[in-house]
């Protein structure tokens, strides 16, 4: 089975103006995103965006976008509409790679993607795959933009959060608020690439959000709460920054100048 790399992009950004458009190395963010995407096993890499001067932008750089709507409240909801307009059977395995994430490396999106195939025969409840690393830092575990995700045994997700989680009750210190260091087994830190089938992402934005999901903002929350598995994939190391802020793109040029990417 093949997939299909579709990555959302949205104009309007608070922290970062223009996000997609931003010049990293001479190329939109969002055309770097596509490219790392083409070198995945991919059949097929589309940029989802919200406003004409993306598809321009794409399409000036050989990068196949299509014009979705600008009122959609999460990227997820963008892919819906956008499986829709590339008439993806519902069967079809999609991976979601985000639009700030220049430096996504091209062998995670594969073994992201595999996953889900692989599981699909025989594990119908299991419908997303994601994937993690263990953090390695203190202020990573304290820090509510670190996501955590904890596993069970078969290699399932059970709960993601903003919180330190596990909360290592030994280990912490009262009296100044904080972790003496980590716990062991290292805590695991979620990435934000997805694999969902087509069928999955029509029906998504028709679940009722979970109350967990409103409070931690995390919308993955919704698919446990509604009963369904995510398997999760282990990277063999944390990821390359993703872009969120004005300082987040400096270091990514910086790393894009560096190695002449």
């Amino acid at each position: 089975m093949t997939f299909t790399v579709v990555i959302p992009a949205r104009l309007a950004s608070t922290r970062l103006p223009n996000k997609p458009l931003a010049d990293i190395a001479g190329l939109p963010m969002v055309v770097r995103v596509a490219q790392a995407a083409k070198r995945s096993a991919a059949a097929k890499v589309v940029v989802a965006a919200d406003d004409a001067l993306i598809v321009e932008a794409c399409a000036q750089h050989g990068v196949h976008a299509i014009l979705t709507a600008k009122h959609h409240a999460s990227g997820s909801d963008r892919l819906a509409e956008a499986v829709d307009l590339l008439h993806l059977p519902d069967a079809a395995v999609v991976v979601n790679v985000q639009g700030d994430e220049p430096l996504i490396e091209p062998a995670l999106i594969d073994k992201t993607a595999q996953k889900l195939i692989d599981l699909l025969p025989n594990s119908p409840g299991v419908i997303v795959s994601t994937c993690f690393h263990a953090i390695d830092s203190v202020a990573d575990y304290q820090n509510p933009n670190v996501v955590k995700v904890v596993a069970n045994r078969a290699g399932l997700a059970i709960n993601f959060s903003r919180a330190p989680t596990p909360f290592w009750r030994d280990g912490f210190d009262a009296s100044t608020q904080q972790f003496k260091a980590l716990p062991s087994p290292a805590p695991l830190r979620h990435i934000g690439l997805y694999a969902y089938t087509a069928g999955f992402l029509r029906q998504f934005p028709t679940l009722t959000p979970a109350p967990n999901e409103l409070c931690e903002s995390l919308e993955q929350l919704r698919v446990l709460w509604h009963g369904y598995s995510i398997a999760l994939v282990q990277a063999t190391h944390a990821p390359g920054p993703g872009v969120d802020t004005p300082e987040d793109l400096a270091r990514v040029r910086a790393i894009f100048s560096a190695f002449a990417l």
